[in-house]
């Protein structure tokens, strides 16, 4: 079961849409709380561009995952950063596709550029929070009661990765003055 990771293309819009849709559906994952139409998502696809690619994961001819990257702000300070979504089809979680995805989503993301990466994980998903800390990623901030969803406030942890830093360096670069 060899597991292949991809540029989406178009044709693939309706296996990332219902991947999607099952997390609107049944998760916090997403704080969309209704599903998304094909024309939608049609107009999500056509906003990412080269330095915002959209990868798909597929097992035996189907798509059973995807991760993209967004842009983080329409500001132009901002080009250099973007946010990170990765979603894998229920019945294949925990086999190690969402890590081969990150990985890939990263690889591309440096290839085209983009210098930091943030990922915005809703408390309780503490397998998004475990992998993204093994991948590097470190947590940033926290957005307290951010949505509402299934009847719930919930949190928001603000995560960020550097992709030219060394593994397990902190995000931060700067180096703090001391007055003499």
């Amino acid at each position: 079961m060899d597991l292949m990771i991809r540029p989406a293309t178009l044709d693939d819009l309706g296996a990332i849409t219902d991947i999607y849709n099952q997390a609107v559906l049944h998760t916090n994952t997403t704080f969309d709380i209704t599903p998304k139409t094909l024309k939608e998502q049609e107009v999500w696809f056509a906003r990412h561009d080269p330095k915002h690619p959209i990868l798909v994961a597929q097992r035996d001819n189907t798509v059973v995952g995807w991760a993209s990257l967004s842009p983080w702000s329409e500001r132009r300070a901002y080009a250099d950063t973007a946010e990170i979504a990765m979603y894998i089809r229920e019945g294949y979680w925990g086999q190690g596709i969402g890590r081969e995805l990150t990985k890939a989503i990263f690889k591309a993301g440096k290839e085209v550029g983009i210098h930091t990466i943030i990922s915005c994980i809703t408390e309780g998903n503490a397998a998004s929070l475990h992998l993204g800390k093994e991948l590097g990623f470190r947590r940033i901030g926290v957005i307290k009661e951010a949505g509402r969803k299934f009847g719930k406030l919930l949190d928001v942890y603000l995560n960020q990765i550097i992709l030219d830093a060394p593994t397990g360096q902190t995000p931060h670069k700067g180096k703090r003055q001391v007055k003499k």
